[in-house]
């Protein structure tokens, strides 16, 4: 093994017959995640295997806490600051230069001409996912803990690394949605009768049975690189698709761009090759990261809600939460009580009362709407929308002095939870920060 690129995210370790060990393991960390570094790293290592001559490759944790829970998002946050603090030309090729390696590296990984075997035992997120599928073979541990998923639709993302092009071909496209929009996760045993695992054994067993099969001497290509792959058609793919896009817009009104992003990359990306496939995810992907509603989600859903979570535990949450939320949650509800019918039908465009399905294309409008409609409201509903929102982040402003600064999302994470502020929004204060205080007043008609 000559000329290992090097490498501190990742260990090497050889296993006899030709066979060597991948292993996950981020030092300083009680979990995996992939860090920008990681990333490269990996991608290193798959251009280094396709050149060596090794039987195979086992990939796995080297933490008894999981396989991967997914990406650094706080690395993400800095390179979001870091585009759009660059002239708006460069933002796009920023985006991609900043966000495919992943995606490439994965590809690199699973075309290297030599068969490699993932082995997971706990949680495998995200970015620990996508490794996980761009193995040719996988093997899950029976244990409770066992999972798999691509929870980024709910911090306002899509799976950047070949996710949304993976999963469905993998375990079809119906049986991809739960995962791929709503969070849901696989268990080991629903992930083997759905596809996405070739075998389950007993937590302990699992390396043994990924080095079993590279000693079997398998084709070492995934389904869709071999010449009797099809396609999925046209029209096939949009029987499934279509209906869930108009009652995901009926039910947000246009509000959350990630599930439209998925399924846009399932609608360009699966009837081409895997390539090309992957190419359009990270063409959407770029779009979708630049916008507000992510960096506003994942600062509040995952960020405050990690913090929210820990303090809970701990007992440790700061005091006045639910009095606070209840004054935002009045305020918002009284300045539409005022505005009548007109703040009904604010409320309802918002997204405060996301029970109240609406028109399909009147939402895909304002999905498409750019600027969004908060950055550049229309007409009266929209106004009134601002001022009901406006309302409650002043109500925050008047009593924020009563939280440490460092507890604002965590606070803001309580707001969407009690007083049902919207998530794309991220919560009183994120909206207060953006458009500051005197905005917010005169947006709620207390200043001219």
């Amino acid at each position: 093994m000559h000329d290992l690129p090097e490498m501190t995210n990742f260990k090497i370790r050889e296993a006899g017959d030709g066979i060597i060990h991948l292993i996950f393991d981020l030092p300083d960390r009680s979990m995996n995640v992939f860090t920008n570094k990681a990333i490269h790293e990996i991608e290193a290592f798959a251009d280094w295997l396709k050149a060596s001559d090794v039987s195979g490759v086992v990939v796995y944790s080297g933490k008894n806490t999981a396989f991967c829970a997914g990406a650094d998002l706080s690395e993400l946050s800095t390179a979001y600051d870091m585009i759009i603090a660059a002239p708006e030309v460069e933002r796009d090729a920023m985006t991609v230069a900043h966000f495919s390696p992943i995606g490439r590296a994965f590809r690199k990984l699973e075309t290297a001409g030599k068969p490699v075997a993932v082995a997971v035992n706990g949680l495998a997120l995200g970015g620990g996912c996508e490794l996980m599928l761009a193995c040719h073979y996988r093997v899950l541990t029976d244990a409770k803990e066992t999972q798999i998923g691509l929870p980024e639709s709910l911090v306002g993302l899509l799976p950047g690394g070949g996710g949304t092009q993976r999963m469905p071909r993998v375990v079809g496209v119906e049986a991809s949605l739960g995962v791929l929009l709503e969070g849901a996760r696989f268990g080991a045993q629903e992930a083997l009768e759905k596809g996405a695992a070739d075998i389950v054994v007993p937590a302990g067993e699992e390396i043994a049975a990924a080095e079993a099969w590279i000693r079997s001497n398998p084709d070492p290509r995934q389904p869709w690189d071999r010449p009797n792959w099809q396609a999925i058609a046209v029209a096939e793919l949009h029987a499934v698709t279509d209906p869930v896009r108009e009652a995901f817009l009926k039910k947000t009104g246009g509000h959350y761009p990630a599930e439209l992003a998925i399924l846009d990359c399932l609608d360009r990306g699966l009837p081409k090759g895997m390539d090309e496939g992957v190419a359009e995810e990270i063409d959407i992907f770029k779009d979708l990261v630049q916008r507000i509603e992510p960096r506003n989600m994942i600062s509040v859903m995952f960020l405050g809600r990690v913090e929210y979570e820990k303090r809970r535990r701990k007992g440790t949450l700061p005091e006045g939460l639910e009095a606070f939320s209840k004054t935002v949650k009045t305020a918002m509800d009284q300045k539409a009580a005022m505005l009548g019918a007109l703040g009904k039908d604010a409320v309802i465009f918002a997204g405060l009362d996301e029970g109240s399905p609406g028109d399909a294309a009147a939402a895909q409008m304002v999905a498409d709407r750019k600027p969004q409609w908060f950055e550049a409201p229309q007409g009266p509903v929209e106004a009134a929308a601002m001022a009901v929102l406006a309302s409650g982040a002043v109500a925050a402003a008047d009593t924020a002095r009563s939280f440490d600064p460092s507890d604002l999302a965590l606070v803001d994470y309580h707001c969407q939870q009690l007083a049902g502020f919207p998530r794309y929004l991220g919560g009183p204060f994120t909206f207060l920060e953006r458009y500051g205080e005197a905005r917010c007043r005169k947006m709620a008609g207390f200043s001219s």
